[in-house]
């Protein structure tokens, strides 16, 4: 085909197709590539093939100086097809740059993405794929951010809030209904004002990088909701634009950053680096499988045919290779650099700490991200599991990471159900985990606290359903974990029995408050803050409809309520967010410690209490005064001393505040069994009643030295 393009030589870096101002550089990394054709694609789909005039270290690459931003490419690659060995290069398909800034369009599933036949997988598929995947976009990058700054909230003052772009925004009635479901309506003032008036201090944002719908999915007319399926790890996901795909995307990307930065919150993105939507070897070839599957993908030592999975998709990201942890690595200074986002939760973590097979802590990853002064200054958060031999590494991660913290969701789950878990396991996670985090160095931040989170159930329905209800799923309600059981008797759903009803308010209240209590860094589940529910569905990954959105038409006005009030006690008073672990030790010019735990009956907890399986009752007092260089109260003239009683029995048990501790009066700040804010004042003395599957909040009044 004869070109209308001029092309010279160009440059191996950067990777990817980058406009210059005059032109367009365009560079692929792949060693097994005897030939990259670069395709343009103009307004009417018409194709136009170039090969990359050079090579240099496995580069290949060219420069085009009459490209332009908003040109539409990708690449098709000749090499080697022999399964058996890993090759699967075919110049059939059209591929996805890694490296594309923008993509448009979504895949049909026709036969032809794929690069088999389905018949005969040792053969090529020939037939031609590109009427039928998306484009990678030439972007300009250009981008006035005026005086953006990142609010760089140190991790342990952090309350982060875990939400969907698109789930978040689509019933809001102040949202504009053109803005709904996008990045735009994000950023629009009525949601940037809820989040501040709520408090949280980070959105962490469910995967934005362009992903794709399984086939198996759009066959059943559902998709791939939660986005865990990348295509693209420069790309934000186009559909979540209001404005376009044809490069919009980055702007409005970049337009909703600088407005949450603004509003002094950060935001951080859930990456999936750990695989990628092309599956296993039965799956598409959309991008990386067809420029050089063996570099990119780990393959099974005796088949290499075949795939070797740790994260349950059907395919790894190898990430010992040095070019695919160079993508991995380039990816991730592009988000902070030029998208200016604040910090990563690392989707499956440990299959990037995987070296030969084995979860290695000392990985290359780890030691590049410890070294790079981009990336290294961060908030980088690990799911530090996934579902190969060795993955559940909780509690292993070095240090500068944090890491969501599974023990912390299920301990808090087993004392607030009543039927499991010890009042040991709940004095461990309420202080910050030391069990977990101490012994290497780490601090109560390395815990990202959570009770529930996309994956699971909602915090409404944890305490309204038994067992999971995934049926709209297609799978049988086969699919999912059913972590749930015993909370309710075996009554399900919404219910007008008034007992069930109030056990069930009082178990939310005291689970949301014992997360923003305890030590470490809360991590709320967007929409528990209003009562939102999923009818039991704890696996709406495929439920991009009212099942998973937000539904502002019903908003639990309480329960919100009572989140704003227990997040602005947790900033207002450093002992629930302290630096350091509590050491139990007596405070300066005190006989009293940074902790005391008592029985219900005030006296101090013995080796044999805490190790009574079936107590489900203790207080805990926080004094507020062992803090040292970590601050003091911002209300000079109050005690920032507390005293927490937990009562997750199902009777209504007696309370005694234990003589010994300071002051003489106590206000109560919290009472998850009580509908109203009462402020009485009890006597340091007197006995306390609290009702079952509740949380009571003292604190301390106490006029301090002035």
């Amino acid at each position: 085909m004869t070109t209308t393009h001029e092309v010279w030589f160009g440059d191996p870096f950067p990777l990817g197709a980058r406009w210059d101002g005059q032109g367009t550089n365009v560079a692929v990394y792949s060693r097994s590539a005897t030939v990259v054709e670069l395709c343009l694609f103009d307004d009417e789909g018409n194709e136009e093939r170039i090969a990359l005039p050079e090579s240099t270290a496995n580069v290949h690459h060219g420069y085009f100086p009459d490209v332009t931003p908003g040109q539409r490419y990708g690449f098709r690659v000749h090499g080697y097809w022999n399964p058996e060995l890993g090759h699967r290069s075919n110049p059939s398909k059209l591929l996805i740059d890694p490296y594309a800034l923008a993509v448009e369009g979504d895949v049909t599933w026709d036969p032809a993405v794929f690069g088999h036949q389905q018949d005969d997988p040792s053969l090529p598929n020939v037939a031609d794929s590109a009427p039928f995947v998306p484009r990678s976009v030439v972007v300009d990058t250009s981008f006035d951010w005026g005086d953006d700054q990142a609010p760089r909230v140190r991790l342990h003052q952090s309350v982060i809030y875990e939400t969907h772009v698109k789930g978040l925004t689509m019933t809001h009635p102040d949202v504009p209904a053109e803005l709904r479901g996008t990045y735009a309506g994000m950023a629009s003032p009525a949601i940037i004002e809820y989040l501040v008036d709520l408090g949280v201090t980070a959105v962490e944002l469910l995967p934005i990088h362009q992903f794709i719908s399984e086939g198996f999915l759009t066959e059943q007319g559902l998709s791939n909701y939660w986005g865990y399926s990348t295509a693209a790890f420069f790309a934000p996901h186009g559909a979540y634009s209001a404005s376009g795909q044809g490069g919009e995307q980055v702007t409005e990307f970049k337009n909703l950053v600088k407005s949450m930065h603004a509003a002094g919150i950060e935001v951080i993105l859930d990456v999936v680096y750990n695989h990628t939507t092309e599956g296993n070897e039965n799956g598409p070839t959309l991008s990386l499988r067809g420029i050089d599957n063996g570099t990119y993908y780990r393959l099974s030592e005796e088949d290499p045919s075949k795939y070797y999975d740790t994260t349950g998709t059907g395919n790894s990201l190898n990430v010992s290779q040095s070019a695919s942890l160079q993508l991995v690595m380039d990816s991730l200074r592009y988000w902070v650099t030029e998208m200016h986002v604040d910090g990563f939760r690392f989707d499956l973590a440990s299959t990037l700490a995987r070296d030969f097979y084995e979860v290695n802590r000392l990985a290359s990853f780890f030691d590049l991200i410890h070294q790079d002064p981009v990336i290294n200054r961060v908030k980088l958060i690990a799911e530090p599991w996934d579902v190969g031999p060795g993955g559940y590494q909780v509690g292993n991660f070095p240090p500068l990471w944090s890491e969501w913290n599974a023990q912390f969701r299920d301990d808090i789950r087993d004392f607030w159900k009543g039927t499991g878990g010890g009042i040991d396991d709940l004095a461990f996670r309420f202080t910050g985990s030391s069990d977990l985090y101490a012994t290497s160095g780490r601090r109560p931040s390395a815990s990202i606290n959570f009770i529930t989170a996309h994956d699971g159930f909602t915090l409404r329905d944890l305490t309204e359903y038994e067992q999971k209800h995934n049926e709209a799923n297609g799978e049988g309600n086969r699919d999912g974990h059913n972590d749930n059981r015993t909370w309710n008797g075996g009554v399900e759903g919404p219910t007008q029995n008034p007992v069930i009803r109030e056990n069930r308010r009082r178990r939310q209240y005291s689970m949301m408050a014992t997360l923003l209590l305890s030590q470490g860094v809360p991590m709320l589940s967007g929409g528990d803050e209003i009562g939102r529910t999923q009818m039991g569905n704890n696996n709406a990954y495929c439920q991009d409809n009212e099942l998973s959105w937000h539904d502002w038409s019903a908003v639990d006005k309480d329960l919100l309520a009572f989140t704003q009030r227990l997040v602005k006690l947790r900033a207002d008073h450093p002992v629930f967010r302290r630096r350091r672990f509590f050491e139990g030790q007596p405070v300066m010019e005190s006989s009293l410690e940074d902790i005391g735990w008592f029985r219900p009956d005030g006296h101090v907890m013995t080796m044999d209490d805490w190790h009574t399986w079936h107590a489900k009752a203790l207080s805990v007092f926080l004094n507020g005064n062992a803090l040292g260089p970590e601050g003091p109260s911002l209300e000079r003239s109050i005690d920032s001393s507390f005293l927490v009683m937990f009562n997750a029995s199902s009777e209504t048990l007696g309370f005694t505040v234990p003589e010994g501790l300071g002051g003489n009066r106590w206000q109560v700040i919290l009472d998850t069994a009580d509908k109203t804010n009462r402020d009485e004042i009890v006597a340091s003395s007197d006995d306390w009643k609290l009702e079952a599957w509740s949380l009571v909040l003292l604190q301390r009044e106490q006029l301090l030295p002035q």
